[in-house]
């Protein structure tokens, strides 16, 4: 029996890409999962396409809007019960990313979305996780989130910088009070985010790179740990793509 029966896990984010292989692998390990987003429709199309012992659960919310994310959580704990596992998925990247072409409202945007989003999400969770002395945060970064690349673009590395500089602060912070946080920095997968690339990616390098599902079995392996054991950080990357 999964040591994540009946645990409650929600996924912001949790509609397509890496969001989407994560709440895969949580339901089907028997977590009491709610997916979280901005388009109601995608959420409930594949949390209808998931088998598993809970149907997973769909809540409208905007990262970039407290008030919603403080909603959100608000109604988990209220419909469904304390939260056990939260995963930041939200996230977005824009096609014109040198400094050259990027306007400063696309910088807002960007930046809205995943530093002061996953702001908006820990704020909304830590609290109570405290007060159990128990949970786990996972963040979504990026390897553009540990080095600054061309690829990612300066709007996207800038956000991702802050969402691996906070993960690891508020861990640090929170290590005596049963709190764990994980930053994953994945490499190249097939999401949605690939449509934003200022070049068309083909098909065929699509099904070479990382692909959602793979970072679902890892998930759910770092949440079956037991408390006292804590991952920080994790890179997962296509076996072709370059470290450095």
């Amino acid at each position: 029996m999964s040591v994540l029966k009946d645990k409650i896990a929600v996924v912001v984010g949790g509609g397509t890409g890496i969001g989407a292989g994560i709440a895969r692998g949580f339901a089907e390990a028997g977590c009491r999962v709610v997916i979280a987003g901005r388009r109601i429709e995608t959420l409930q199309t594949f949390a209808d396409s998931v088998a598993s012992p809970h149907p997973i659960a769909v809540r409208s919310a905007d990262v970039a809007d407290r008030e919603s994310v403080d909603s959100l959580f608000a109604w988990v704990a209220e419909t469904i019960g304390p939260v056990d596992i939260v995963c930041n998925a939200a996230g977005i990247n824009i096609a014109t990313r040198s400094m050259a072409q990027m306007q400063p409202e696309q910088w807002d945007q960007v930046l809205a979305i995943n530093a002061t989003g996953g702001y908006n999400v820990m704020n909304a969770v830590l609290p109570a996780m405290r007060a159990r002395r128990d949970g786990l945060i996972i963040n979504i970064s990026s390897i553009a989130g540990k080095r600054a690349i061309q690829l990612g673009g300066i709007a996207y590395c800038a956000s991702k910088f802050a969402m691996t500089a906070m993960g690891t602060a508020a861990s640090n912070e929170v290590r005596d009070e049963g709190v764990r946080i994980t930053n994953v920095y994945p490499g190249e997968v097939n999401t949605p985010l690939l449509d934003k690339r200022p070049n068309p990616v083909s098909q065929e390098h699509r099904d070479s790179i990382l692909q959602p599902e793979d970072f679902g079995a890892l998930m759910v392996s770092i949440a079956s740990l037991p408390p006292r054991a804590h991952v920080p950080e994790i890179v997962l990357k296509p076996t072709t793509q370059e470290w450095f």
